[in-house]
């Protein structure tokens, strides 16, 4: 009897790491020449940013650092999502940036369509806020691993649980 092997495709964020790239970008944007005396503020609220400033490029900049961060702890930088720059109080601007954690429907049906149109004898399945895929060979499931990690999905893929 054959046993099946299986994986998921999850798409996670270690908000350990992300508090600590917030962490560092407050700190050097309070160090920098350019931010000295101007109201810059960074809040990490549990899966949302809220960062404020006193005009757009200051907000950019403080995305760009916050970038920087990321890449260097290991963060990917897919999960951010950006939302609209709005007026605030005191002449300053404010962004929330929403960090996405998991797969949504869209995506997950997306990934569903890739893994099909290999054609290889393999399901795929969505399952709350991930894609389970099963099949009879591991070489099968590598080559679906390749194949998904070749794709922009517009997120950050892991690919965890292989089991066989």
């Amino acid at each position: 009897m054959a046993k099946d092997c299986s994986f998921d495709v999850v798409s996670e964020v270690n908000m350990q790491e992300m508090d600590n790239a917030v962490n560092q970008t407050t700190k050097e944007i309070r160090q920098r020449y350019d931010f000295k005396g101007s109201k810059a503020d960074m809040v990490l609220d549990k899966d949302e940013l809220k960062l404020t400033a006193e005009d757009e490029y200051k907000l950019g900049a403080m995305l760009d650092v916050l970038r920087a961060k990321m890449v260097k702890r290991g963060v990917p930088l897919k999960c951010l999502k950006p939302g609209k720059v709005e007026p605030a109080a005191g002449g300053t601007v404010r962004q929330a940036i929403t960090i996405q954690k998991g797969i949504g429907k869209e995506h997950g049906k997306e990934i569903v369509a890739a893994v099909k149109e290999l054609k290889l004898k393999v399901q795929a399945q969505i399952m709350d806020d991930q894609v389970r895929v099963t099949g009879a060979k591991r070489d099968d499931l590598q080559a679906v691993i390749q194949h998904l990690k070749n794709k922009d999905f517009g997120i950050e893929l892991q690919f965890v649980n292989l089991r066989s």
